[in-house]
């Protein structure tokens, strides 16, 4: 198993030389998960041979060099504006499919969403850029008073349709833009070109990984993950009586020993996995839902920041005492997190 860990290290670019621009790190995952802006921010500066900074990735954003937008499944993902469209044609129907519960529990049938996204399409034609609040005063205007969830639920709708995906950020808050204009010119592959693209995508950063977890993360079905493995001609092999798909040559050293980072919430390396067999967590009660210190491919506590004067203060809970190859380790990834953030981190540790 630490064998098929280190494998997962090196192919999510957390432990081989990284890729040089944030689309370069999103391109290589096809998709990465962006619940959470600032942690993912993190995420992918960490998957970057050149050196990046929170402020860096925000202009990578704020200039459409990436976006974020509702894919895969029902929450938040950062993509390539050349890869948005035939990601959304291909996932979107399943997402629907998904959210249909949620909509008719909330008074929102097609014909309503169909109007919604025709009200943000105008209000964005004329403004560009909006928050979700301004669309909520043009969907009022027009006869389509919501707020709150229904809003949230319409803006996804729109989303999915490929109408919107996020604009540049104004201050703190999130705007929307028209996906015509961040990602022009762009279009869509034929379904299986599109299904082979992403089963390699997904296989080739995330891999070894079984079927389950690639259906998992890309939210189709079972049969379309086979046929992406079928279309790619993945090699599998098994271990402790799962199944592992991989893409490409493997690597010739797997090791996860030597390595720390700071990996955040939501991270690939941590929650795009369904079967739990190989994902580093010691014990599951930790859940996916921390921070987390990972060290030699496994987790060894838990981390969190907390704002102090012109800086902050990153505080470490471990799980286990750590080696001193591992403190070095962890010196230098809170040493790399305050280059990222360009202030001052004081580390802790209990």
């Amino acid at each position: 198993m630490g064998q098929l860990v280190g494998q997962r290290l090196q192919n999510q670019r957390l432990n081989r030389a990284g890729l040089r621009e944030a689309a370069d790190v999103v391109a290589w995952f096809g998709a990465v998960q962006a619940q959470e802006y600032g942690p993912a921010k993190w995420g992918i500066a960490q998957r970057m041979s050149r050196r990046t900074t929170d402020a860096g990735l925000d202009r990578a954003v704020a200039q459409g060099e990436i976006l974020r937008t509702h894919v895969l499944r029902p929450t938040w993902h950062f993509v390539t504006p050349a890869d948005i469209r035939w990601m959304l044609e291909l996932t979107a129907p399943q997402v629907h499919r998904r959210m249909a519960t949620y909509n008719r529990q909330h008074g929102l049938d097609a014909g309503v969403m169909t109007r919604a996204a025709t009200a943000f399409e105008r209000a964005l034609g004329d403004r560009k850029n909006l928050t979700r609040a301004e669309l909520g005063a043009h969907l009022e205007r027009a006869g389509l008073p919501a707020k709150g969830t229904r809003l949230a639920l319409m803006a996804m709708y729109a989303e999915l349709e490929g109408v919107i995906c996020s604009g540049p950020r104004r201050g703190k808050q999130f705007t929307y833009a028209l996906l015509a204009d961040r990602a022009s010119q762009v279009g869509v592959l034929p379904r299986d070109e599109a299904l082979a693209e992403l089963t390699r995508r997904y296989f080739r950063s995330h891999g070894p990984a079984t079927i389950r977890d690639f259906v998992w993360w890309s939210g189709l079905k079972t049969a379309d993950a086979k046929r992406g493995l079928e279309m790619n001609r993945a090699k599998s092999h098994d271990v402790d009586g799962l199944t592992y798909w991989t893409m490409g040559r493997r690597s010739a050293s797997g090791s996860s020993r030597g390595t720390v980072h700071l990996l955040p919430i939501y991270d690939e390396f941590l929650v795009a996995y369904r079967d739990r067999a190989a994902v580093p967590h010691v014990a599951f009660s930790l859940g996916n839902f921390w921070h987390a210190l990972v060290a030699g491919g496994k987790v060894a506590g838990t981390w969190r920041t907390a704002a102090r004067g012109d800086g902050c203060v990153l505080n470490v809970t471990t799980l286990r005492p750590l080696t001193r190859a591992e403190r070095s380790g962890l010196a230098e990834a809170v040493a790399r997190y305050e280059r990222f953030l360009e202030q001052p981190v004081t580390l802790s540790t209990e």
